[in-house]
């Protein structure tokens, strides 16, 4: 074999080398990223926990005022959010309407006149962060389950009136049997659903319940002759004015007491 053929020859030779060479180096390279590896980092999206939606206007915001306004002293933010916190408690039972002015105006159960009475929000000037922080999610944790409290101080002969704490001149209470056993449909914990402010509902005022963002459970009935003043929702947006039903706005007389001890 001549030097040229030769060196031709070598020269071909290298190239093939090199070409497997780089062949090898790409399929190691590819091949050390494992499949099982990815997925092992992904999270899957259905393990991901849903909550209960509930939607508020500005009409439940002035209803839940009301409520912390004329069933508390007014001496302190505490004694409003204990209020703020039972009307919570009972419309995430289920046992109660499921809106909190149907909560609120419940007959015979919250203060005489609630609804219909002049508030003089300058004797309560946390009136307006009390409410705000309800919305927000915030409750007062020395109510905990409690869905009843009366003026501190009466006394009743029921055994399953389980008291947790004393806010604002009332007594909160749980009813609980001998066993220590709500009688009452829990109530969700705050941080176990969702409060949006729903402003395309100002027409039919109220809060509706949506499981997972279904279909919206009845709302509070169309407005006639009775229109409430409105503030600003949280999160603040334009105010928008809303009315409620007046039979919805149907008292108890001023000889029933609201959420009074009664066993169930």
């Amino acid at each position: 074999m001549t030097a040229i053929a030769y060196a031709a020859f070598r020269g071909l030779a290298c190239l093939v080398g090199f070409a497997l060479l780089a062949g090898c180096t790409s399929s190691q390279t590819t091949s050390s990223i494992s499949k099982p590896s990815v997925k092992a980092n992904s999270a899957p999206i259905s393990n991901i926990p849903k909550k209960q939606v509930y939607s508020y206007t500005t009409a439940d915001r002035e209803c839940l005022k009301r409520a912390m306004y004329f069933e508390s002293k007014r001496s302190s933010k505490d004694g409003l959010m204990a209020v703020g916190s039972v009307v919570m408690n009972r419309l995430t039972s289920g046992a109660y309407p499921g809106t909190i002015c149907g909560v609120v105006s419940q007959e015979r159960q919250f203060a005489p006149g609630l609804m219909t009475r002049a508030m003089q929000e300058e004797t309560a000037p946390q009136l307006n962060e009390a409410a705000d922080a309800i919305l927000r999610g915030e409750r007062n944790p020395q109510v905990k389950e409690a869905m009843f409290f009366h003026r501190d101080g009466l006394k009743f002969p029921y055994d399953n009136m389980h008291y947790v704490t004393v806010a604002g001149g009332n007594a909160f209470y749980e009813k609980r049997g001998d066993d220590g056993e709500l009688q009452t449909p829990a109530p969700k914990a705050a941080d176990d659903y969702i409060l949006s402010f729903a402003p395309h509902l100002a027409a039919s005022p109220g809060m509706i319940a949506m499981n997972d963002v279904a279909a919206p459970a009845t709302t509070v009935a169309e407005a006639d002759d009775l229109t409430l003043p409105l503030a600003v929702p949280v999160p603040a947006q334009r105010p928008q004015l809303a009315s409620v039903s007046s039979a919805q706005m149907a008292m108890t007389p001023p000889e029933v007491w609201s959420i009074r001890a009664t066993r169930q």
